[in-house]
């Protein structure tokens, strides 16, 4: 499944392009701007401590250009998603969306835009689409020319910390407004990201690490595994420690429409940042390009001057405290195969064409109709000079309720980023047994 990019198409990134493949030019009327990439990790007006901070805004005293509401959400209609305009329609009264100036100021590093030229030459799809031959470091297709190769590039293959360590908080919030607390202690590596170690897609791309603190009653459950390059060769490998048997088993087929452990349902496994893991039981198609309003450089939401109970309000996140800028971000759909199950029977995923990453997703039933929608609430994490997922909100539309995802507001540290501290040792069934002891 070779797509490569045309001698013309190439000849354009770092130019009309940015290195990885977006618009450098801003919009017809400037709300919009032109891509400027003028820093590359800690801004000289931050004050940033390290990692493990909460995020620092580099814009601080910016202030919302206007506010959308469900009185005048027919002016802004062609910039909104299906679930945006589902959310306005559920909570009239209170769902608001402040768009702020609109920022494209970040750049990757150098090797990123080396990587991406190569794999604009030579990065392929393998095995019906289930795996890649590529190099590891960069954007995996700047050009994307079918929904899988869009897929892979802003999914299983886009560049984010290389190592990741946090304490984070789930809180599931009723359609009453109560709530109810978990607690996740994660781990994440993916060593092929590291500066310097560019390459082949040769061995094991990632590891993982859950383990349960609440609720009580999961409390010390571990969840570990890694993933290959190909999804049909090397499948995802789990294992889940039981701390009611003491023993660690192998868990097969992990991913897909599972629920997510300590979610209590309310998203599956392949949901988790929009959309993770093997894309085979969706046959997926680029919709296109479009403006859109979207969550970015959502720094301010992840404040440890923000509590839970100022942040989670009834139905929705407390607008007050979100932040979306009008960004032109790529459209891909999904639609499940007629020889394949998953609860959800479309997804739709909209994609930010500067960083490549999937910013928002809207999934639908088996009968068409939009049941849930999503956003990660992104920012620049200056450490490990690429973009961090932080703040997920995943919305049931039918039951009124929602998760929030991976908060830290409340911990003592944040993310903590490619500190070089954790290695392979720390994941897998070994892994799960010591900590499980």
């Amino acid at each position: 499944m070779a797509h490569a990019a045309t001698e013309a198409e190439i000849a354009r990134l770092g130019k009309d392009l940015t290195c990885v493949g977006a618009e450098r030019a801003g919009n017809a009327d400037g709300s919009i701007p032109e891509w400027t990439g003028k820093w590359l990790g800690v801004p000289d007006h931050v004050d940033f401590k390290g990692t493990g901070q909460h995020p620092v805004d580099p814009y601080p005293e910016e202030q919302p250009l206007f506010v959308i509401t469900a009185d005048n959400m027919g002016d802004h209609e062609s910039r909104l998603s299906d679930g945006q305009k589902a959310l306005f329609a559920k909570y009239p009264d209170t769902f608001k969306m402040p768009v702020y100036p609109s920022h494209r100021d970040f750049r990757f590093p150098d090797s990123v835009c080396e990587v991406t030229l190569q794999n604009a030459k030579h990065a392929k799809l393998v095995d019906e689409g289930e795996g890649v031959v590529a190099t590891t470091g960069g954007i995996l297709f700047p050009f994307p020319k079918t929904g899988l190769e869009l897929l892979w590039t802003s999914s299983f293959f886009t560049y984010r910390p290389w190592s990741e360590e946090l304490t984070s908080d789930n809180i599931y919030v009723l359609a009453d407004g109560s709530k109810n607390r978990g607690q996740v202690r994660s781990a994440n590596l993916a060593l092929h990201l590291k500066p310097g170690n560019e390459g082949a897609t040769e061995g094991p791309s990632a590891y993982y690490l859950n383990q349960t603190n609440l609720p009580q009653r999961d409390r010390g459950e571990v969840n570990t595994g890694l993933e290959h390059f190909n999804h049909k060769t090397n499948p995802r490998q789990s294992w889940r420690y039981d701390p009611g048997t003491r023993r660690v088993r192998q868990s097969p087929e992990y991913g897909f429409d599972m629920q997510f452990p300590g979610s209590g349902g309310s998203i599956t496994v392949d949901e988790v940042r929009i959309f993770n893991g093997s894309g085979q039981r969706y046959n997926w198609e680029i919709v296109g390009k479009q403006e859109m309003y979207v969550p970015y450089n959502t720094y301010r939401l992840h404040s440890k001057a923000i509590s839970y109970d100022e942040l989670l309000t009834p139905g929705h996140a407390n607008p007050e405290f979100m932040r979306y800028e009008l960004h032109r971000v790529w459209v891909l759909e999904g639609t499940l195969k007629d020889d394949y199950r998953h609860l959800y029977g479309k997804r739709r995923m909209y994609i930010d064409e500067d960083s490549w990453l999937m910013l928002m997703g809207d999934n639908y039933d088996a009968r068409g109709q939009l049941w849930r929608t999503s956003m990660v609430n992104y920012f620049y994490a200056y450490e490990a000079e690429t973009w961090q997922a932080g703040v997920g909100l995943y919305h049931d539309l039918f039951a009124g309720s929602y998760l929030a995802f991976n908060l830290v507001n409340e911990q003592k540290s944040a993310y903590t980023l490619n500190s070089g501290k954790i290695g392979p040792g720390n994941f897998g069934p070994e892994a799960a047994r010591r900590l499980g002891l």
